[in-house]
């Protein structure tokens, strides 16, 4: 018997493993949450709830895990989260539609010759005068 491996397809979706294959990124975010996420868990836990102890430590280390797993269209949690924010509440809703049409500029630039000529003419007839 034989035995197959996968390989994937698309080699630019790829990522380097470094330790329990995990990626680099995923291993420094794990172990920001569990330096920030053990200690409130021994701190609550002195209150003697051990369950309120657990679910506290769930809810502070659960941003972390997902910085370090959630990857929507190949990008990560915070460029995800920075596009929506633009998108929602600093770029406007409303976007007019405005062209920059070839013709419209030359029949501008004719009537700005036709005012300028307009004025020199003008002009010329005021110091024969």
């Amino acid at each position: 018997m034989a035995a197959y491996i996968p390989v994937p397809r698309d080699l630019t979706r790829v990522k380097s493993k470094v330790f329990f294959n995990l990626t680099k990124r995923q291993l420094i975010c794990f172990g920001a949450a569990t330096l920030i996420g053990v200690p409130v868990f021994f701190l609550i836990k002195t209150t003697g709830n051990v369950s309120l102890a657990a679910m506290t430590m769930i809810i502070v280390m659960l941003p972390l895990f997902m910085l370090a797993m959630y990857e929507k269209d190949g990008q990560p949690l915070e460029v995800v989260e920075s596009h929506f924010i633009q998108a929602k509440f600093i770029r406007p809703r409303v976007r007019p539609y405005q062209t920059n049409n070839y013709y419209d500029v030359i029949i501008r630039q004719f009537e700005l010759e036709k005012e300028v000529d307009e004025i020199v003419v003008h002009q010329e007839k005021k110091q024969k005068n």
